[in-house]
């Protein structure tokens, strides 16, 4: 026993100075590679035949570094201080609107009135209430410049810095729009944007339901956005009378923490462990519990998630899966099961890095693999590949078919430009419907447009004539092999006929964000959703 005491006294006292060494070793490491650093940056500066730009080689040193480690942890300069505001807080100065850069796309023979180079910038979705939608900006009006300069050459991130600025700054853009003749100007007056955590909240009711139930979509976990949810939940509970929820969290990539745990604690008991953050560092050691008691301890809840549900969402569903409070339905979340906080640096810069990992009530860690495994595109198993597993998985798995096409070509979104040009109002998003005629109407649009529809098979058989030609092939056989192309070429009328239902889908969903914006594409999109409806039936049981 004197000896066990005498052993155990001797590791205590070993154990800081090896700590100690340790962290010295480390430090001298770095040190050392900081001088290496310096000593390289120098020589090139002394030696290289043209002028350096320091700043520019710095950033591009320190973001190579740091995405050899994980793609969460970020070097912001002071210049992109805005990016780090927006990601923290949901707020950034700017115009409100959603920008996309694609292909120009032309009917065959047909000139473009714009020349420039072959990507051309687009606003995609103007957010209602926002300064571009309350000055007129459209959906598919192309942004030919910001404040006098072109956005030709120019990257979609550089665009949207264009856009964004200080609030109260006015900025011009000068635009292209399908029936206009010419170029015009709009100037926007930048506020602060803040996007809203609820994206859409309702209640559904009909007469196969046993009471109505609230849908709310929830997108971000940002400052306040807790509040957010509880406020749009009180609204729908109290006020017009859901006894049950579907909280939806599909596309949620995350955010703080905090607003997670205070989410979580609408339904479960205070004190109770909701998440883990294990690091390297002390600080980096948190446990977070529940501090208040529930407002909606015994209210029937069911989440929706997907692959792309990450981090806060993740902690936010495998809490409530572990406790037993939620079902889970959808796909295996994303798994970012990493922790960053933001830490500031020399002349004004701040670095977002990771300083732990989160860990769920059950002990199961989010962050399941090493990010450099799925990083290096190899196959995981179902058990090792992190994220949460729902209790109910739906498959998701996309049809390569004429939809796909059209939707990646963006046909639906010009098609849907065109339409709202047209046409002065359409019905309430869940009244409204596609008709056969607006699908003649769009299949003349193809029509004007030339659109060929190419399939994976169509393109493999033109490939193996053209191989064909080449090789040793008679002519007979050539002959037939010709023969086959009116069989394999497709046909877009007949495509679009055998998937007349999600054509209809597609289509409807953009034209109905043209006229009511991202809440009312919510309200449409919500009858075609298979998830909901799997949803409704286990609250049905």
């Amino acid at each position: 026993m004197v000896l066990l005491r005498k052993t155990l006294f001797l590791i205590l006292a070993i154990l800081p100075t090896v700590v100690w060494a340790q962290e010295r070793e480390a430090t001298t490491r770095a040190s050392e590679c900081i001088d290496i650093f310096n000593d390289v940056l120098r020589q090139v500066d002394v030696n290289y035949v043209d002028t350096l730009n320091y700043e520019d080689l710095t950033e591009t040193a320190i973001n190579a570094m740091l995405r050899k480690i994980d793609p969460y942890t970020v070097y912001y300069p002071k210049e992109k201080n805005q990016d780090l505001r927006m990601l923290t807080t949901g707020k950034y100065g700017g115009i409100g609107s959603i920008i996309q850069q694609r292909p120009l796309k032309k009917a065959k023979g047909e000139r473009l009135k714009v020349k420039g180079d072959s990507l051309a910038t687009y606003i995609v979705n103007p957010y209602e209430g926002k300064p571009a939608q309350l000055a007129g900006v459209l959906a598919g009006d192309r942004i030919l410049s910001v404040d006098g300069k072109s956005t030709k050459g120019q990257t979609v991130s550089e665009v949207s810095n264009n856009l964004r600025g200080e609030p109260g700054t006015t900025v011009v853009l000068e635009l292209e729009r399908e029936g206009v003749d010419k170029p015009f100007k709009v100037s926007i007056v930048r506020e602060d944007i803040h996007l809203e955590p609820v994206s859409y909240a309702t209640v559904l009711t009909a007469d196969t339901l046993p009471y109505p139930i609230a849908y709310i979509a929830f997108s971000e976990f940002t400052e306040g956005s807790a509040q957010a949810f509880a406020n749009a939940l009180d609204e729908l509970y109290y006020n017009q009378g859901a006894r049950a929820l579907i909280m939806d969290l599909r596309g949620n990539g995350g955010g703080i923490v905090e607003e997670a745990l205070q989410l979580v604690n609408l339904f479960v008991d205070r004190d109770q462990m909701i998440v883990e953050t294990k690091g390297k560092t002390e600080r980096s050691n948190n446990v977070y519990k529940t501090r208040n008691n529930p407002r909606y301890k015994e209210l029937p809840l069911i989440v929706l998630v997907d692959k792309n549900s990450a981090s806060a969402s993740e902690i936010v569903a495998g809490s409530l899966q572990d406790l037993g409070r939620a079902q889970l339905i959808g796909q295996r979340t994303f798994g970012k099961g990493l922790v960053q906080n933001v830490r500031s640096i020399t002349h004004g810069g701040h670095i977002k890095v990771t300083t732990s990992k989160y860990y769920l009530p059950s002990g199961r860690c989010i962050q399941a693999i090493d990010y450099s495994e799925r990083q290096k595109g190899r196959e995981l198993k179902r058990d090792t590949a992190g994220g949460i597993l729902p209790d109910i998985v739906m498959d998701d798995s996309a049809k390569v078919d004429i939809c796909y096409t059209l939707y990646m070509n963006h046909y639906f979104f010009d098609f849907a430009t065109r339409y709202h040009r047209t046409h002065d109002s359409i019905a309430a998003p869940k009244e409204y419907e596609v008709s056969d005629a607006d699908i003649e109407a769009f299949c003349a649009y193809l029509d004007e447009r030339k659109f060929e529809y190419e399939t994976e098979t169509s393109k493999f058989f033109a490939d193996m004539i053209k191989m064909a030609k080449h090789e040793d092939i008679d002519s007979t056989t050539l002959a037939q092999l010709e023969a086959l192309k009116p069989i394999l070429t497709p046909d877009f009328r007949a495509a679009i006929e055998r998937n007349k239902e999600e054509v209809k889908q597609f289509l409807g969903a953009e034209i109905v964000l043209r006229y009511y914006y991202q809440k009312g594409q919510a309200a449409y999109n919500l009858r075609y959703d298979d998830e909901l409806k799997r949803a409704l039936q286990e609250i049905k049981k």
